[in-house]
């Protein structure tokens, strides 16, 4: 799904909340309730925890979207798991405990900054995956089957019928450099 279809969805997502849709907040949980119960195991919580916390994250979401003074300026999944996150980080500081991801959560970093930073990270997301579109084959494919599918060299050896390993490893780089100029020539 491209990124105006999923900004578009998203707003479908905002729009049903305001209207009191109970199916589509049912379906705010489906989607986005994993990620939040995974940052919170890796973190020193609980599944209780987790839904405590995704719980008080889309209560805030409903507020704001019912009182008319929100705007969609990320994903919504960005925007969910920066909120999710700072009441994470709130409470583990008051408990006292550590949270993982960060060196110190004693400094917690406002939503507005923390979902500018996932918008940036969206946006260059949006840039890699319209340069690795043009990166074409077998390319495209390699570096998906190393990084994304996670494959051993090996493996990408035999799927491409190249002699031994090394060789495999040697097109991957050689992919890897084309990626990076295509990459970096449309960033300038």
């Amino acid at each position: 799904m491209n990124k105006t279809a999923i900004l578009e969805a998203d707003q479908k997502t905002v729009d049903g909340i305001a209207h009191g849709n109970a199916t589509v907040l049912a379906g705010l949980y489906s989607d986005y309730f994993p990620m939040v119960l995974n940052m919170v195991l890796r973190n020193n919580g609980t599944e209780e925890e987790a839904k405590d916390i995704f719980q008080e994250a889309i209560i805030v979401l409903y507020d704001k979207i019912r009182q008319g003074n929100f705007t969609l300026s990320s994903k919504l999944k960005t925007y969910l798991y920066s909120v999710c996150r700072r009441l994470w980080l709130k409470q583990l500081a008051s408990q006292g405990r550590v949270y993982h991801d960060v060196d110190s959560y004693e400094e917690i970093i406002p939503v507005e900054e923390d979902l500018a930073m996932h918008h940036e990270r969206d946006l260059q997301l949006s840039m890699m995956e319209r340069a690795l579109d043009k990166l074409g084959e077998p390319c495209r494919t390699i570096i998906h089957d190393f990084y994304i599918s996670n494959l051993s060299m090996q493996e990408i050896c035999e799927k491409f019928g190249y002699t031994n390993a090394d060789n495999a490893k040697n097109q991957k780089y050689k992919c890897l450099q084309r990626l990076k100029k295509i990459f970096f020539t449309a960033v300038k």
